[in-house]
C-alpha cells in the first residue's frame, strides 16, 4: 500500500511519497516522508513496508540523530540501517509468528557537510544499501510496477528538476488508476544540490487531476498518431480469412 520514487539528477533530488495507509471503505492516510535538516545537513526518509516497524526505526533513528554527528549521508544512512536491525532483533519473531513479514525499504535521499555532492541510497530491510548514481537515476518501493515505464523512457542525469517532478507524478498516477491501494494526498520534496535545503509540498487529488486528464488525453491523441503501417501485413491475412469464410 505504498507509492514511493526517489529521482537523483545532476540539479538535485525528488521524493514523491503517496499516504494510503488502509485501503477499502475505511482508508486512512499518513505522511511517508520524514525530513531532518540543520546547518549543512539535510537529508528525507521514504519507507514501505509494515508501519509499525517503520515508525520504531524512524524513532530510535531520531534518537541517534540527538547524540551523534554525521558529516557523510552514507553514514546516516548505515545509522538508520542498525536501527532496523535493531527493530528486527526485537520484532521479527513475534511479526512473523502472526503472520507479518518483517518488511522494511528505505529510501534516503540528501546531502551532508562533507558529500561533495547530493546523494541517493536504497536501504533493504537487512541493513545493506545500494547507491543510485549514474545510470540509475531513480529508485521505486512500494507499488512499483506501473509506473516505470515513463520513469525509463524520460528520466536521465541531465534531467532537469521539473522535468522529474512532471514525470514523477505521471508515475504515480499510473500506478494510482491501476492499484487500488495508491492514492492521494501526495508529499513531494525537492532537494536542490549543495543548498542544504529541502522544500516540501503536499497535493490533494483536487490540486493535479486536471493533469491527470490532460495526460490521459495526450496519451490517446498519441496514440491515434502512432503508425498503422506496420499492421498491414497482419490484417491483410485476417481479410483473406473472411473472404474465404464469407
Amino acid at each position: 500500500m505504498t507509492y514511493c520514487l526517489g529521482i537523483k539528477v545532476k540539479e538535485g533530488l525528488l521524493a514523491i511519497a503517496d499516504t494510503r495507509i488502509t485501503s477499502g471503505t475505511d482508508t486512512t492516510v499518513k505522511k511517508k516522508i520524514t525530513i531532518a535538516q540543520k546547518d549543512h545537513f539535510s537529508l528525507f526518509i521514504m519507507t514501505s513496508g509494515l508501519r509499525s516497524v517503520r515508525d520504531k526505526a524512524i524513532t530510535y533513528f531520531t534518537e541517534q540523530l540527538e547524540t551523534r554527528e554525521f558529516n557523510k549521508l552514507y553514514k546516516a544512512v548505515n545509522a538508520f540501517g542498525e536501527q532496523v536491525k535493531l527493530a528486527a532483533e526485537e520484532d521479527k519473531v513475534a511479526l512473523e509468528h502472526a503472520g507479518f513479514k518483517f518488511d522494511l525499504n528505505t529510501i534516503i535521499g540528501g546531502q551532508l557537510s562533507d558529500d561533495d555532492e547530493h546523494k541517493l541510497f536504497l536501504l533493504y530491510p537487512e541493513g545493506n544499501w545500494v547507491e543510485l548514481g549514474e545510470g540509475s537515476p531513480y529508485v521505486v518501493i512500494g507499488n512499483a510496477a506501473h509506473g516505470k515505464a515513463i520513469l525509463n523512457r524520460t528520466l536521465t542525469e541531465n534531467s532537469s528538476l521539473k522535468l522529474a517532478l512532471k514525470t514523477g507524478f505521471l508515475s504515480f498516477d499510473s500506478t494510482r488508476v491501476s492499484a487500488n491501494n495508491v492514492d492521494f494526498p501526495i508529499d513531494v520534496v525537492l532537494y536542490k544540490k549543495d543548498s542544504f535545503e529541502v522544500v516540501e509540498q503536499r497535493y490533494e487529488k483536487k490540486d493535479l487531476e486536471f493533469i491527470s486528464a490532460q495526460w490521459a488525453e495526450e496519451l490517446k491523441n498519441a496514440l491515434n498518431h502512432v503508425s498503422d503501417a506496420w499492421m498491414d501485413p497482419a490484417f491483410e491475412k485476417l481479410n483473406e480469412i473472411k473472404i474465404k469464410t464469407g
